[in-house]
C-alpha cells in the first residue's frame, strides 16, 4: 500500500445520504478479483445512461470538481459487504472519503485498502459542502499524524477517531502481513524467551 501522512487538495463533493455499496460498484461488475480496473465503474449508475454517455449533472461529470478527496453524505458505504466498494473509490484516485457517519464494514474495507474514512460532525460535514460549493477550487488539509481536517484557509478544523493499529498501517503503507513482517524481531524475540 501507498503510505498515507498528509493530504492537502481539493474534493468531490457528493452530498447524498445513504450511499450504498451498490451504488458506488453495482452487482454486475463483481467478476474481478484483482483490484485493478473498478475505477471506471466507479457510481457507474450515476454517472452513465444506459447507453453509456455521461450523465452531465452528475459531480465526477462535472470538471470543476477534481481532488482526492470525496466528501459524502451521512452513511456512506451502507449495504453490502463488498470489499469492491473501496477498491472502486481507490482506483478512481480518491484517498479520502469525509462523512458525518460510515458504515463499519466500509469503514474496514476502506482503511484495508488504503483509503482514509474521516468521520466529521454533521455540522462540519455541512460547513465543507458550503465551502467547496461557494468555491470548487477550495483546498482541505487532512492530517492523519494529527487526526485533524481542516480547510486550508482557515486555523482549526476538526479533529477525528482512527483505529490505533489501521493508523500505523496507513502512515507506513502497512497492510496486515507487512505489519507483522515490521515486528518480526520482536515476534521472533517474544518466541525465544
Amino acid at each position: 500500500m501507498e503510505k498515507f501522512q498528509h493530504i492537502r487538495a481539493t474534493a468531490v463533493p457528493l452530498p447524498i445520504e445513504e450511499v450504498d455499496t451498490d451504488q458506488i460498484i453495482p452487482a454486475r461488475f463483481l467478476k474481478a478479483t484483482t483490484r485493478e480496473g473498478f475505477g471506471e465503474k466507479l457510481f457507474r449508475d450515476w454517472r452513465f445512461r444506459a447507453d453509456g454517455s455521461p450523465v452531465g449533472d452528475f459531480v465526477l461529470n462535472n470538471a470543476a470538481y477534481q481532488g482526492p478527496i470525496l466528501v459524502a453524505g451521512k452513511n456512506f458505504g451502507c449495504g453490502s459487504s463488498r470489499e469492491h466498494a473501496a477498491w472502486a473509490l481507490f482506483d478512481y484516485g480518491f484517498r479520502v472519503v469525509v462523512s458525518s457517519f460510515f458504515a463499519d464494514i466500509f469503514r474496514m474495507n476502506a482503511l484495508n485498502n488504503g483509503l482514509l474514512p474521516v468521520q466529521v460532525s454533521p455540522s462540519y460535514l455541512d460547513r465543507l459542502f458550503r465551502a467547496i460549493e461557494a468555491d470548487p477550487q477550495v483546498t482541505i488539509e487532512v492530517d492523519l499524524e494529527k487526526q485533524t481536517i481542516k480547510l486550508a484557509d482557515e486555523p482549526i478544523g476538526e479533529t477525528f477517531e482512527i483505529d490505533p493499529y489501521k493508523k500505523i498501517c496507513l502512515l507506513n503503507g502497512y497492510d496486515d502481513l507487512d505489519y507483522l513482517l515490521s515486528i518480526k524481531k520482536q515476534i521472533e524475540a517474544f518466541e525465544n524467551a
